[in-house]
């Protein structure tokens, strides 16, 4: 008996393609986020408003980003990243210290007034402050991130003492901290909606203190 010919082998099937593929961008998503944490800080921001602010649902969001926490904690990293970068050049390039603080803190006013409903301020000093107090990781951050701006403001202080645009008794630290208790003043001012004219004329008598009034721009 003659077997009938069962023809050419089936082509093998492609490998099936193992869940959905993504329908967001990470980045996009995380700065969506960042925006609805400055806006309403970590407590009262819910699950369902990070969701609806993403576009992900909330399986996809503890997928790409783990819980509500690693959220917030991810999207302050990504404004530390954004506002070092933003000022990283002002506080390396060389010119007289007054011009220089002029513009950090016209700089920080940019930030810190930017929003599409309104003042959004300092994330450290606004929201991540406030989460400090009983999260240590947060803490660490915050104080991480206090002690960055300090330490920058004191070699701007230091070089020009070097250059002699302050006077000998002039202690560096000092100044710095007065500078950051300056920019946390105008973040805070900020958020409460003071104008930009008011903030400005806030940062110039701060300058006039620190670098003396009569000095030279």
């Amino acid at each position: 008996m003659v077997q009938k010919s069962k023809g050419p082998p089936a082509a093998p099937e492609p490998p099936k393609r193992r869940g959905r593929p993504r329908a967001y961008e990470p980045e996009v998503a995380l700065g969506k986020a960042l925006d609805l944490f400055r806006r309403q800080g970590f407590a009262a921001t819910s699950l369902d408003d990070l969701s609806e602010a993403t576009g992900m649902n909330r399986p996809s969001l503890y997928g790409a980003f783990g819980d509500k926490r690693e959220l917030y904690i991810k999207s302050y990293q990504r404004y530390r990243e954004e506002a070092r970068a933003s000022m990283a050049a002002i506080f390396r390039e060389e010119m007289p210290v007054r011009q220089r603080l002029e513009r950090i803190f016209a700089s920080a006013l940019d930030i810190y007034l930017s929003g599409e409903t309104g003042p959004r301020g300092c994330f450290t000093v606004v929201t991540a402050a406030s989460e400090a107090v009983g999260d240590p990781e947060i803490r660490a951050m915050v104080l991480d991130g206090l002690s960055e701006l300090d330490k920058a403001f004191a070699s701007c202080f230091r070089r020009a003492k070097e250059k002699g645009e302050l006077p000998e008794s002039a202690d560096p630290a000092v100044l710095a901290q007065i500078a950051s208790a300056t920019v946390h003043s105008i973040a805070i001012r900020s958020r409460a909606r003071v104008s930009r004219k008011e903030l400005e004329a806030i940062v110039k008598g701060a300058i006039d203190v620190m670098v003396g009034a009569g000095a030279k721009p």
